[in-house]
């Protein structure tokens, strides 16, 4: 799951967000990656916090993303426009192997090979998973790994349940 928040308290929305998560029904978090600040990607506003999140999970991938959506709204999750800034945004991004496209969910995500500040924090959960010519391609977007001074709360390094 791709975590994302500019708005607000937004290391507390992750901080939220990662626990809801670990509380949908039939799921459980295996992975959590360092916190990181990236400018956004075509759209305003303040630099987003994100992470990104590995969970086992029995739901299938459509009340997967009704349950992060939920999680959103619970949030303040306001949707003015396209790219608007925001207090939470989680994206499914990938779901196992499962290859779907329907109205409201396409997997894998359609841009996540567009964006550091997804490819970033996949990177560490999943290492040698992101292509280095993936990284290369999205090497001109601002990110920055958090140092952990910075994000109280927050694992130190990726975790991992084993």
């Amino acid at each position: 799951m791709g975590l994302g928040a500019n708005l607000g308290d937004a290391q507390a929305a992750l901080q939220r967000a990662v626990q809801a998560l670990a509380a949908l029904p039939g799921t459980r978090l295996v992975a959590l990656s360092s916190l990181y600040r990236s400018a956004p990607v075509d759209a305003g506003g303040p630099d987003y916090w994100n992470a990104v999140a590995a969970l086992h999970t029995a739901l299938a991938p459509q009340p997967l993303l009704e349950a992060l959506l939920a999680i959103e709204q619970a949030e303040g999750r306001l949707r003015p426009y396209r790219n608007a800034p925001r207090t939470l945004d989680l994206d499914v991004l990938l779901h196992g192997p499962e290859r779907l496209h329907t109205p409201t969910l396409t997997l894998p995500h359609p841009r996540l090979h567009e964006r550091a500040f997804v490819l970033q924090p996949l990177a560490e959960l999943l290492p040698g998973g992101v292509a280095p010519q993936a990284l290369a391609a999205v090497a001109a977007q601002r990110i920055e790994r958090v140092p952990t001074q910075a994000a109280p709360g927050w694992p130190a390094q990726p975790w991992s349940q084993d």
